[in-house]
Formats: C-alpha cells, sequence, structure tokens
C-alpha cells in the first residue's frame, strides 16, 4: 500500500473555509481524488449549501483552539488546507487590523492547535501579493523578492514566515501556493464564486452581462501596461484545486519537505481584454466606467509556473480566458435561478 492510500485511510482533510470560493472548489477536488474531507467555516462569506451532504461541517472560528481540538480528534484530522481569510486589497490598505487578525493571527492559532493535535500536513492559501509591485515585467518567479505594496500581502507573508519557523522546528512540513488572480466556476456546475459584493473583475463582469450590476469599473488607465489597464494572470479555480490535491500528496509522500510555489498560468490578461472576452462570451457589451487607480495595485503580476509544473506534474485543463469566463457566467446564471 503506497503511503498515500494508506494516508487516505486512516485520516480525514481538514478545509477551513471550505464553504466559501476557492476552498469549496478544493473540497470537491478531494472528494473526487477519493479523501475524507471535514470543513470548518464562519459563513461569514461562505454559504452553508455549499458544503456537500457528507461532508462533516463545523461552524466556528479557526482561532478557537478547543473547536479545533475536537475536530482534530473526531475527524483524526492528518492534514490542513487553509483558506479562510480576508482577500480585499483595497480594504487591507483602509482597514489594515483586520486583515492581521484574520489573515496572521488567526492562521498563527491554527497552525498551533494542528501542531498540538498532531498534524503534520499544512497547505496554505498564500498570494501573489506577497512579491509587491515586481522587479520586471515578466514573470514572478519563487526566487524573487517578497515586497509586499498592501497589507494584505504583508499578513500572508508572515503566515509563510510562521510556517517556515514551525516546520523548522517540528516534524511538520507545509505547502505555501502563491495563488495569482483566480476566476471561473466549477465546469459540472456545482460551486462558483457566490459572495455578494465580491470584487474579483470576471465575477464582476459576468455580473454586469447579467443586469445584476449597472456597469463596470476599471480601476486605473494610465499603467505602464500595452493598452494602460492593469494585467493579471487569471487562473482557473478548479486548476488551482487540483495543485492543492497535488500538493497534499507530495507533502505525504516527502514528509522532510516543504514547498513555495506559484499558481498561475504565466500569461496575464489586461483588465480591457477581460471585458472584451465577457463581452464576446455573452455577445453583450458592457457598460466600461473608467476610474483612477486603487490602493495597493500593481501594474502587472503574471507567474512563472515552471516549480510546480516541475515539482507536482501539474498541467492546467482550464487555460483558456473564454473558458473561465463561460464557466463564471454559468454559475452566475445558476445562482440567478437559486435567487428566484
Amino acid at each position: 500500500m503506497s503511503a498515500i492510500d494508506s494516508f487516505k485511510g486512516r485520516h480525514a482533510i481538514l478545509v477551513t473555509g471550505g464553504a466559501g470560493y476557492i476552498g469549496s472548489h478544493a473540497v470537491l477536488a478531494l472528494l473526487d481524488a477519493g479523501w475524507k474531507v471535514a470543513v470548518i467555516d464562519n459563513l461569514v462569506t461562505g454559504f452553508r449549501w455549499a458544503v456537500p451532504d457528507g461532508v462533516a461541517f463545523y461552524e466556528g472560528d479557526i482561532a478557537d483552539g478547543e473547536l479545533l481540538a475536537r475536530i482534530i480528534a473526531e475527524q483524526k484530522v492528518g492534514a490542513i488546507l487553509h483558506f479562510a481569510g480576508s482577500v480585499v486589497v483595497p480594504e487591507s490598505v483602509s482597514d489594515p487590523l483586520k486583515y492581521y487578525s484574520n489573515n496572521t493571527v488567526k492562521s498563527r492559532a491554527l497552525i498551533e492547535s494542528a501542531i498540538t493535535g498532531g498534524v503534520r500536513h499544512f497547505i496554505f492559501s498564500s498570494t501573489a501579493a506577497t512579491y509587491g509591485t515586481p522587479e520586471s515585467d515578466g514573470p514572478i518567479a519563487e526566487s524573487d523578492p517578497q515586497v509586499p505594496i498592501n497589507p494584505y500581502g504583508t499578513s500572508k507573508l508572515m503566515t509563510e514566515w510562521m510556517l517556515r519557523d514551525c516546520a523548522a522546528a517540528h516534524e511538520f512540513n507545509y505547502c505555501a501556493l502563491r495563488y495569482f488572480n483566480v476566476a471561473g466556476a466549477d465546469p459540472q456546475a456545482r460551486t462558483g464564486q457566490s459572495t455578494a459584493g465580491a470584487t474579483h473583475l470576471i465575477k464582476v463582469a459576468v455580473e454586469a452581462a447579467l443586469g445584476k450590476r449597472d456597469n463596470v469599473g476599471v480601476f486605473g488607465t494610465d499603467f505602464d501596461t500595452p493598452d494602460g489597464t492593469g494585467v493579471r494572470d487569471y487562473i482557473h479555480v478548479s486548476d488551482l484545486a487540483h495543485a492543492h490535491v497535488l500538493a497534499l500528496e507530495a507533502l505525504i509522500e516527502e514528509p522532510s519537505r516543504s514547498h513555495m510555489l506559484n499558481c498561475g498560468y504565466g500569461h496575464g490578461y489586461s483588465v480591457l481584454e477581460v471585458l472584451d472576452a465577457v463581452d464576446r462570451v455573452t455577445n453583450r457589451q458592457i457598460k466600461r466606467v473608467l476610474q483612477g487607480r486603487r490602493a495597493g495595485d500593481p501594474a502587472s503580476l503574471t507567474a512563472d509556473n515552471q516549480a510546480i509544473r516541475a515539482r507536482f506534474g501539474w498541467t492546467p485543463q482550464h487555460d483558456d480566458l473564454d473558458t473561465i469566463v463561460s464557466h463564471a457566467l454559468a454559475w452566475e446564471r445558476q445562482l440567478s435561478e437559486r435567487a428566484r
């Protein structure tokens, strides 16, 4: 029996924030791969209905040490996938303490619960925002300097540091996956981005295409990019979820090794290119409102993804902007039906 098969037979995987956007896709990817899953979510931005039947669900806070100890014991948790946190860059600039509380202080409590409870593997939802403003126009590599320019990026980087130090001190390994811009929805429309007031561009754009918003704001038209709008590396959420399953397998197979890896496609699209794609897929023209830059936004962020491809054998299945938009649109239409 392989190490992975043995682990599957003995342990559950705890997904924090598993009722949210990315977390719910990770839950599906784990279930599809045959893992036993448990979820903890405070349902501030997540949805109880996003957790599939048969998955143990705990409503609560990841900083609740007593609750975490009970979950780890009851479910025989062997690994944690940590998605819970706050993710809006401009909000982090205006309310930094919220981000240092939710993303750093509470992550510290969660890591302590994991180590105290004997959980040896930890996968962390990190971000390309830890890199700050790139020194060059090319894709960002994992070895590039991490100099965040907003509290969101700093709050995530501090958690990466905690994981690094804990891995050096304990029988514990981790993978920090630095996401670029996550978009789309489950191709089978089992889950998707459902948060009201979401700020993700593709989510906002398909809402506008369906009449849920009057327009889409374009924040910054004077960046040093081909069309003046910000360029981002948009990764399909299901490809990202699959990367987490591969990361889990790698941690189990080689428990003495940890990983810090980018999750992106290695190329980017500008805001205007994304809106053109939504117009194309929906055969409608979205009203665009040009506005000033938002605080903390770099001009361009794209990933050098060679490391995750080589180390995990990760091969994206949905690297196509129109496909990402189509899946987001299908989910948004399903949300409209659900609301009726």
